[in-house]
């Protein structure tokens, strides 16, 4: 595969040699993409998924590979599947699906790495979108779902009594854990990061502001953190908000919070027990609440480069930073001995083709 390729070094002019795996990176060093060539990126990987395709991760068998395969055809190479909050039984069930997932590939799906738990361990004053079925914060919860699929992140309030122990057990058992869904202030998200926690989740929503007398957790991401997530949607967050995100955080990077209507026309969709709308390329509740996005990674590196970032540094938020912010070491980068996860641009910077392990994607039905 020939083209202008982004390795971790920078621009490479030249080609990438592959079966499931890199194999080869051969060429010169290029300053920047040359005109008229195709250019070759790390594949996406997305941390925060709930659906798409029609398809709830939350609803039942088959929808893990609906979206996996939905999100493949945007050039997400791989994701982490993302819970509402819902009982134990349902949370059981849904990991059960996951781990199938995460050990057999679908064919045309991005691999599925495993679990993010967003709940139910949050504030219910800052539920957003979330169903209301909260609990208090439960090591042995995690565990018994870890052992039916890997919990790769759980998102928490850390506020609430007993979260600040559990964030010291999650980052001792390997598993990351996340600030979102809260109401703590600028405190309270430095004890979290003290106690262990290491990113924010969907920053700036579901979580207290930042106002110059009373910083809240915000302040806190933008002071301290070294890796958050945030929607590039451009609806969830205003573009200079992103911009001053980007000047802030060294390693932002992008996901697409995406729900059943992503990749589908307007109408009704689930979010786990909720019923949501997509109406105009956003998703809401009946009162209007923001639930989700319908946002694909292709779509959000548009939006990253119509904001003004280069392309280098858009993609490396979108491939690089969130393999880094897993400890992922042969996903998100183009080298030898990664698996061979790819997309390819046109000169136009289009997405022209998509490989999941060195396997094509058919892009027919993006």
């Amino acid at each position: 595969m020939e083209g202008t390729i982004l390795t971790p070094d920078g621009w490479i002019r030249g080609a990438v040699v592959f079966d499931q795996r890199i194999r080869a990176v051969r060429g010169e060093p290029s300053a920047h993409p040359e005109p008229g060539r195709p250019v070759i990126l790390p594949g996406f990987i997305d941390l925060h998924v709930h659906g798409g395709g029609g398809a709830d991760l939350m609803g039942g068998p088959g929808a893990v590979t609906t979206l996996a395969r939905m999100h493949a055809r945007h050039g997400t190479t791989s994701l982490l599947a993302t819970t509402v909050c819902a009982s134990q039984e349902d949370l059981r069930r849904v990991a059960a699906e996951v781990g199938q997932a995460v050990r057999f590939r679908g064919q045309g799906c991005a691999r599925v790495l495993g679990l993010h738990l967003e709940g139910p361990f949050l504030n219910p004053g800052m539920l957003g979108a979330q169903p209301d079925q909260l609990r208090p914060g439960s090591l042995d919860e995690v565990l018994e779902l870890d052992r039916l699929a890997p919990v790769r992140i759980v998102t928490l309030a850390p506020e609430l009594e007993g979260h600040l122990d559990l964030i010291r057990a999650l980052a001792a058992a390997g598993i990351a854990v996340q600030i979102g869904h809260s109401q703590g202030d600028y405190a309270a998200g430095c004890a979290a990061m003290q106690a262990g926690a290491r990113g924010f989740t969907h920053l700036f929503n579901a979580m207290t502001g930042m106002h110059h007398r009373e910083p809240g957790m915000v302040a806190a991401a933008m002071a301290h953190a070294e890796y958050a997530e945030i929607i590039p949607d451009l609806l969830h967050v205003h573009p200079g908000v992103i911009t001053a995100a980007l000047r802030a955080i060294p390693r932002l990077y992008c996901v697409t919070d995406a729900t059943a209507g992503a990749g589908m026309a307007d109408g009704p969709y689930r979010l786990g027990s909720q019923q949501v709308s997509k109406c105009r390329g956003a998703v809401r509740l009946a009162d209007g609440t923001l639930a989700g996005s319908t946002l694909t990674l292709d779509t959000a590196l548009g939006n990253l480069l119509a904001i003004g970032l280069p392309l280098e540094d858009a993609a490396r938020r979108l491939s690089l930073y969130p393999a880094q912010y897993l400890g992922l070491a042969d996903r998100g980068r183009i080298v030898a001995g990664a698996w061979a996860d790819l997309v390819i641009l046109d000169p136009g910077l289009t997405l022209s083709s998509v490989f999941t392990e060195g396997a094509a994607i058919d892009l027919a039905d993006a």
